[in-house]
């Protein structure tokens, strides 16, 4: 296993600021994979979902997951919600590092993302249904995909940020 910290979640889970933080504490570059996947299409995620189909999207995802295993060590890597998804993704992650899933609550999410148009699986006539049907099937994948879990609800980046130090240290004496 490589030396990566990588942040599985739901959206709104607080991947990309928790990976910030992560990032600048520890002097490790931090990867979005997200970014990487509108690098590569040359389009944002929304358009993609439009113009390309979700199908496609995970594709690309995939493909950029694999080329970030090849490179990728002691960085810290924010993963797109729907990455753990495919199977196929969940076993370069185990590989790549330590996978680490911010656990959150529906209602959290839809308090973050309350004014958020650019998440195309949320674009639903009541979000709060549709976030729980998506984490009703998520949460189990992400669960099985990552080596520690923390909660994030109702905590400032820094006590996460504690928590995740204190996880770390704890497995890494076992």
């Amino acid at each position: 296993m490589k030396g990566n910290i990588i942040l599985i979640g739901f959206m709104g889970a607080g991947k990309s600021s928790i990976g910030s933080y992560w990032s600048e504490k520890k002097s490790r570059p931090l990867i979005d994979t997200d970014q990487l996947i509108e690098q590569e299409a040359g389009m944002s995620i929304p358009e993609i979902f439009k113009e390309l189909g979700e199908e496609r999207f995970r594709e690309i995802e995939s493909s950029v997951l694999e080329k970030l295993y090849e490179k990728a060590d002691q960085t810290v890597i924010s993963v797109g919600g729907g990455l753990p998804l495919r199977e196929e993704n969940r076993a370069v992650l185990a590989r790549l590092g330590t996978v680490v899933f911010l656990r959150v609550k529906p209602e959290t999410v839809l308090e973050r993302l309350a004014g958020d148009t650019t998440r195309p699986l949320l674009q639903a006539e009541n979000k709060g249904a549709r976030i729980r049907q998506l984490l009703e099937i998520r949460n189990p994948v992400y669960e099985q995909a990552a080596h520690l879990v923390i909660d994030v609800d109702d905590k400032a980046p820094e006590q996460i940020i504690r928590e995740l130090e204190a996880a770390l240290q704890h497995d890494r004496k076992d």
